[in-house]
């Protein structure tokens, strides 16, 4: 997208479409990498709506935000975090076309969005289900999927990042294994390898100096579809059972995991990059720790009385 003519908006009005070309143009060019890309799904959503509704977007009105709102709790039947993540989409877009002096004000300003629970809806897996995932992977025929799993349940990484790690990426830095990872907005992070990550990656290279570090069986760049696939099978033979297997899920795993293991919350928050601590938290609270619920605490503090 080097320009606005080729940002693609369903929305036959001739007038209007060029000015919307040029206002879609220059929200997304304040992003960059996945987030420009995940951010142009969400918006691309929205237009499509509006087209199929005949309405201009620049036109639209406040009832209008609700009645997308309501489509896609109702007859899509997103979850509160699609929902509010899509509206926010939305809110900045128009809050651009406000400083852009394209609109006067911004339908979305008044806009409510729904709750969105304090825990994160994606769960973990389990310390034994995450070692059965780990003992499968590393005695899988398939060099990757150890690699796979290393990446992204030991060293935290997004499925994108894992999937668009290359061989160059790969380095050493004061005496550390190293690799760069490529995360959200472009932004670049060294992350140390610990060994077994280390030889679980050097199994997957199989001493090539070039191309991807994950691959499919064709020897092509492995992507989250091929990831998927193949966390489903090693959870199917390592005897895991989750209601639905999926990349994120080792992410999830990673921070629960380390949390469990005592790393203080602003080392998980800096080792997983999330900007937001709360964000770091809300992982925390999903996974509704018993073992350490402050009744023990409590209980072991009153012993002589009970």
């Amino acid at each position: 997208m080097s320009t606005y003519k080729n940002v693609l908006v369903p929305i036959p009005l001739p007038p209007e479409s060029d000015t919307l070309r040029r206002a879609v143009a220059a929200y997304l060019a304040r992003f960059k990498g996945q987030s420009r890309v995940h951010t142009e799904s969400d918006l691309r959503a929205y237009l499509t709506w509006c087209s199929g509704h005949s309405l201009d977007p620049l036109t639209a009105q406040r009832p209008h935000l609700e009645l997308y709102i309501r489509w896609m709790q109702e007859a899509r039947r997103y979850k509160p975090s699609t929902v509010s993540r899509r509206i926010a989409v939305l809110a900045r877009f128009y809050r651009t076309c406000v400083i852009d002096a394209i609109l006067a004000h911004s339908p979305a300003e008044h806009v409510r969005r729904p709750n969105v629970p304090a825990e994160s809806p994606t769960l973990g897996l389990t310390h034994l289900q995450f070692e059965a995932m780990l003992a499968t992977a590393r005695t899988s025929t398939n060099a990757n999927d150890f690699a796979l799993v290393a990446m992204l349940g030991l060293l935290g990484q997004r499925i994108f990042e894992a999937c668009g790690a290359s061989i160059e990426d790969l380095g050493e830095e004061h005496g550390h294994r190293v690799l760069r990872v490529t995360g959200k907005g472009g932004k670049v992070v060294l992350t140390p390898l610990p060994p077994a990550v280390t030889r679980a990656i050097d199994r997957a290279v199989d001493g090539r100096d070039a191309g991807p570090i994950l691959r499919t069986s064709r020897g092509t760049r492995m992507d989250r579809h091929c990831a998927t696939r193949r966390l489903h099978h090693l959870a199917e033979a390592g005897g895991v059972h989750t209601a639905r297997m999926h990349p994120h899920m080792l992410r999830h795993t990673f921070v629960t995991t380390m949390l469990d293991a005592g790393v203080d919350l602003r080392d998980v928050q800096i080792a997983a990059r999330h900007a937001d601590p709360r964000t770091t938290m809300r992982y925390d609270r999903a996974r509704t720790n018993l073992d350490r619920h402050p009744n023990y605490i409590l209980a072991a503090y009153m012993a002589s009385g009970t």
